[in-house]
């Protein structure tokens, strides 16, 4: 059940300890195995017109700059289709948010100024006004936006982030906050959620479970399946299959990345960003 009230102490004690959980949970993706199995990825809104299903993709851009790439692994569409067409069943549609990220849509979403800023302020929150070390930043950026490819299963091809929409008006259901909120309210169960906006989540969960897509803990967008994530929630003792990779548009073919475990980001970029961004929300503050 939701807690209700605002109670701050309880919010900021809340959102370290699950941070620094999902932080122990990348850190056992690093080291999750994983076993290639070389399938292609398709086109989710071609599969979508070809099915006769209705879905809805996000027309924004990744860090205002990269066109969404709304694509699977081969052997994930079927079974997205097949969620798909049970949401419109119970009069939902899914709205897919993002796909598959390459290295730099991956790289330039964790820099993004909003995304950026809103992380920080929340950081800043968190050590009770102080400016954080850019470490602990770091720590938080690899939770919230992942920062390296073995851990980012958007580049594995085998994660979606969506939101839910009522078929009759395309409104949003209910699930606490619009996707992309980054606070206490991010994780799964988080408790500062209505009732209605957790009962939500939980029926939306249960639609993707029922066709092998695990909810990630830590944000009530993100759902994959054969990868890392998937594997470990199920507790299935399997290899995943779908490991982070690049991919050739034009000709779909794949590539495993040789060394997933590089980061995508130093330290020095993390520091120059908060600096810019201390800049950016001072001047604010003063406007």
């Amino acid at each position: 059940m939701a807690i209700q009230g605002d109670n701050e102490e309880a919010r900021r004690e809340y959102w370290i300890k699950q941070m620094e959980s999902a932080y122990g949970f990348m850190d056992k993706m690093l080291e999750y195995p994983v076993e290639e199995c070389g399938e292609s990825l398709v086109s989710l809104s071609e599969s979508a017109r070809t099915e006769g299903v209705a879905i809805e993709f996000s027309d924004t851009r990744i860090a205002g700059i990269h066109e969404r790439i709304f694509y699977l692994r081969s052997g994930l569409v079927e079974d997205f289709i097949a969620a798909s067409r049970e949401m419109n069943d119970r009069g939902w549609t899914l709205r897919v948010e993002d796909g598959f990220r390459s290295r730099a849509m991956q790289r330039d979403i964790s820099l993004q100024e909003r995304v950026f800023d809103t992380i920080l302020q929340k950081v800043i929150w968190e050590t009770m006004g102080e400016i954080p070390d850019p470490k602990l930043m770091l720590r938080r950026l690899t939770v919230l936006t992942a920062t390296c490819p073995k851990i980012g299963t958007h580049m594995s091809g085998s994660a979606i982030d969506i939101s839910v929409l009522r078929t009759a008006d395309l409104s949003e259901v209910e699930r606490g906050r619009p996707y992309l909120e980054l606070s206490e309210l991010t994780p799964m169960g988080s408790p500062f959620v209505s009732a209605d906006a957790a009962r939500n989540r939980a029926e939306i969960s249960e639609i993707m479970r029922q066709h092998g897509f695990m909810a990630y803990p830590y944000e009530f967008w993100h759902y994959s399946k054969g990868d890392a994530y998937a594997e470990y929630l199920t507790d299935s003792g399997k290899s995943a299959r779908y490991g982070a990779v690049d991919f050739d548009m034009p000709n779909g073919n794949i590539t495993p990345i040789v060394n997933p475990k590089d980061p995508l980001h130093s330290l020095e970029d993390i520091e120059k960003c908060m600096e810019l961004s201390l800049d950016r929300l001072n001047a604010n503050s003063r406007e």
